[in-house]
């Protein structure tokens, strides 16, 4: 009988993502929690808040920059080791097919196991 079809492609891997080198910088960082949001009226924004909300959106560019490049080598690893994955389940399949084919001629002149 033939093998089930693979999993979707959406759901998620059973493997662990850990990159051979250990590279525990390259997982993904949860999202952190953000503050409430205070109404600031207009005759407070001097040039310190100007200046902390400008650290701020910097702060928040990098850390969506860094998430985006963890995201990338994360999907490049795991198309990486899906490729190797499907190669070995390919030649998985030919030794089974092997097998059956040996398995096929011995009942053939033995008969039934």
């Amino acid at each position: 009988s033939p093998l089930p079809p693979p999993p979707s492609p959406i759901a998620p891997s059973p493997i662990p993502f850990a990159p051979p080198d250990g590279g525990e910088e390259l997982r993904p960082q949860p999202m952190a929690r953000k503050a409430r949001k205070v109404h600031v009226p207009d005759e407070q924004k001097d040039e310190k808040y100007w200046s902390r909300r400008s650290r701020a959106a910097k702060r928040s560019r990098d850390a969506r920059r860094l998430k985006e490049n963890q995201i990338s080598v994360r999907a490049a690893f795991l198309e990486r080791e899906n490729a190797a994955l499907r190669l070995e389940v390919a030649a998985a399949r030919r030794e089974l097919q092997r097998f059956r084919a040996i398995l096929q001629r011995y009942e053939a002149q033995h008969g039934q196991i």
